[in-house]
């Protein structure tokens, strides 16, 4: 008989998985008010505690949640046949059921006592723990397949936002009921609203599309198990004992933080439960942020740095006062931290798993073994954990600041395992991850805050205008934050906003993806955004826009050459100082003479100044002529003192220009200059002075004629040789010669 081979149903399609997660979050709300009231979290403990349990018996019954993830590796076959989702549905559902036996617990107390009760609730545990365990892995692989991996941060840290809202609200129901409840009635009424909601979460599951079953064949044509490929998968491997370490110390702590609360900082019951609502708090406050950054800059950074808060906890915990008023809002404080602390890990960690680390075709094995070695790693955690708090039971102390209890070496290895998972997971390869000191700069470069509200109100913009003016602040945050939303807008519809986006980049610090945009643009097609993106390129000061911009002055378009001629003259391209002076002198374009020019003045170009001065002498426009005086500037001197030069002169032209022959003569005095030359430059400075601008620039045009040329570099004594000239034949009017040779003179220090 010929075998079929496996046959799976299709995915749904992208539109199916997002409409399918609003669905998803509101199931996962109403679980966290079962967990909440029923086997997770502080109310669990204080239960236990309530039925008079030592710490290593919690520990045991709390093992049991974790220990039986090890079905996993055996019952991962038969979900994927049955279905992830039917099996999901079905074991849930029917653990809700479990659950509500506890409801049990003080009928049997009462009839058969304290053993019998505890036997009871270990059996009930047991069950749940098994029931759990098969549908947490049919929920594993469904959940990575319904969620799409493109939004999975941001689905994360929205469903971490409603179901710490959620969770808050249950705690806080919960810390009243306790405290004005007595005995187990209190336990009692929150498992039962802690049943009804985990019904409710199994109901809304169900819309969610996906977790069809997996109809395979058997025999040769079998699919294989993946469950050695996993074990030597490095990546993955990794991956679980960085998971594995963490979980030996967060479990036990979040197990029996509880009970140090009360027992060593002196809370009650109640206060207890409530100081959930500061964790919850942090975990709101830092969700979106956490699960966008996981989203655009990779897991690892976001992994690493809520690992590295998470092992700051275990200090603050040591540190904090006992038995004082300001116990309860310092440990609220922790809490908070705490929150984000916990949720950067577990977004970051998540997301890791599902996108980076598991193969999605091989993702049925893959996840049961992660399941059952965190099962492994939890339950002996647990033991470990109850049994340490038990040996440690006597020990008390103080080493400086820190005060020594029971608690104190769960709190030190809260501190070292961490470190170790850090080196671990920092070796996990991620196709997109930026490194954590480029990670920390993205949020410390430029304003943070204008980057991150601009981004807001930019994706907010209903018209154009108001696009413009938000990529117009995105780039004024020059934040590495706004990069996306700049790329983005390169490609918006609407001229405007590419336009504006242009300008915007242009202020930005350099990043290697708006380079290579700016580049794209220079390369296309609209001439209009081309010579902009010419000028940005210039502006931004990064070399990697040398060549592209080399290419561009073969441009057939005139403006493209200009604009990327005086970009690398901004970039100071010495190399190409040949090429343009050619250009220069056999380009009959005026405004490409221009371009040529500047850029050849920003090169410093010295082997220039001959054409320059050339140039000078048959331009007309009085702009142009400015710019040309500039170039000539720059090439002997700072361009600083040539504009201050300017601006005095334009403001009162006598007396500028008389304290800058004032300034010269002094020089000249102090190098023993000629009596003559002392002389004419002393009358020229008085006429200057009185506003005979027309006598003061022709004794200018003499002293330049008698200055000693021995001290002078050749492009200086060029330039003021024709200087001389030109000011001899046209006087004050244009002033350009009259601003290049004082600026020369000056420069030069002769």
């Amino acid at each position: 008989m010929t075998l079929a081979k496996p046959v799976h149903t299709g995915e749904p399609t992208t539109v199916e998985k997002l409409r399918g997660l609003p669905w998803s979050i509101a199931s996962n709300a109403a679980n966290t008010v079962f967990v909440q009231y029923t086997f997770f979290g502080s109310i669990f403990v204080l239960f236990l505690s309530a039925l008079g349990l030592s710490k290593s018996q919690m520990g045991f019954l709390l093992s049991l949640l974790p220990f039986f993830g090890l079905i996993a590796l055996f019952v991962a076959p038969a979900v994927a046949r049955f279905g992830y989702k039917r099996t999901y549905l079905l074991f849930f559902g029917v653990r809700a059921l479990v659950a509500a036996g506890l409801l049990l617990t003080p009928t049997v107390m009462h009839r058969y006592g304290p053993e019998a009760a505890l036997t009871f609730v270990a059996v009930v545990t047991a069950v749940f723990s098994i029931l759990r365990a098969i549908g947490v892995t049919a929920s594993f692989p469904w959940a990575q397949e319904y969620v799409p991996n493109s939004v999975r941060g941001k689905y994360t840290a929205t469903s971490n936002m409603f179901t710490t809202i959620t969770g808050f609200v249950a705690v806080s129901v919960g810390g009243l009921v306790l405290a004005r409840t007595q005995e187990l009635t209190g336990f009692m009424l929150l498992i039962a609203v802690g049943v009804v909601f985990g019904w409710t979460s199994v109901g809304l599951a169900s819309l969610i599309p996906g977790g069809a079953p997996q109809r395979v064949g058997s025999g040769r044509d079998a699919p294989g198990r993946d469950l050695w490929t996993a074990a030597r998968d490095g990546d993955f491997v990794r991956y679980l004992v960085g998971v594995g370490l963490i979980t030996l110390v967060t479990v036990p702590l979040g197990s029996f933080l509880p009970l140090f609360m009360r027992d060593e900082v002196g809370l009650n019951d109640s206060a207890v439960v409530w100081l959930q609502t500061g964790s919850l708090v942090g975990s709101l406050v830092s969700s979106y942020a956490w699960g966008w950054a996981a989203d655009r800059y990779g897991s690892i950074p976001v992994t690493l740095y809520g690992l590295s808060l998470r092992a700051l906890l275990p200090i603050c915990w040591m540190l904090m006062p006992r038995q004082s008023d300001l116990s309860l809002g310092v440990a609220l404080g922790i809490a908070l931290l705490q929150g984000v602390a916990d949720m950067g890990w577990g977004i970051g960690s998540g997301r890791l798993l599902y996108v980076s680390v598991v193969p999605p075709q091989k993702r049925t094995d893959y996840m049961a073994v992660y399941y059952a070695w965190t099962g492994i790693v939890g339950g002996i955690s647990q033991l470990s954990g109850g049994t340490l708090l038990e040996m440690t039971q006597g020990l008390s102390g103080q080493i400086g600041f820190f005060r020594i209890d029971p608690f104190s070496p769960l709190f030190l290895a809260g501190m070292v395992l961490p470190f170790v998972s850090f080196y671990l997971l920092r070796q996990v390869r991620e196709d997109k991850a930026v490194g954590m000191g480029e990670f920390a700069g993205i949020f410390l470069r430029g304003n943070p805050f204008l980057a991150m509200s601009s981004m807001i109100r930019y994706h907010l913009a209903r018209d154009e205008h108001s696009a413009v003016l938000m990529t117009e602040r995105l780039g004024q945050a020059k934040s590495p934050l706004t990069v996306d939303e700049l790329l983005e807008a390169l490609e918006d519809p609407r001229f405007n906003v590419r336009f504006e986006a242009i300008i915007a980049i242009s202020r930005m610090p350099p990043d290697p993806r708006l380079i290579e945009a700016l580049v794209t643009i220079l390369e296309g097609s609209e001439l209009a955004l081309t010579v902009v993106a010419a000028w940005a390129l210039g502006r931004m000061g990064d070399e990697r826009a040398l060549e592209p911009l080399r290419r561009s002055l073969e441009s057939s378009y005139r403006s493209v050459r200009a604009h990327s001629a005086r970009a690398l003259g901004a970039l100071h391209d010495r190399e190409m100082i040949p090429e343009l002076l050619a250009r220069l002198e056999a380009e009959t374009d005026k405004g490409l003479q221009m371009a040529y020019a500047s850029a050849l003045g920003n090169l410093r170009a010295t082997e220039a100044v001959a054409p320059l001065l050339a140039l000078l002498a048959v331009t007309e426009n009085r702009g142009a002529r400015l710019e040309l005086a500039l170039s000539l500037a720059r090439i002997v001197g700072e361009e600083h003192p040539f504009i201050q030069l300017l601006r005095q002169v334009r403001a009162d032209p006598g007396t500028a220009l008389s304290q800058a022959v004032a300034a010269i003569r002094k020089r000249q005095e102090k190098g023993a200059a000629g009596a003559d030359l002392d002389q004419t430059l002393t009358e020229c400075e008085e006429r200057l002075a009185r506003g005979d601008l027309a006598r003061g620039c022709r004794l200018l045009a003499r002293a330049l004629q008698e200055m000693p040329r021995e001290r002078l570099d050749e492009a200086s004594a060029l330039i003021l040789t024709e200087c001389a000239r030109q000011i001899a034949q046209t006087g004050p009017e244009p002033l350009d010669y009259v601003l290049l040779a004082l600026h020369t003179l000056q420069s030069s220090r002769v």
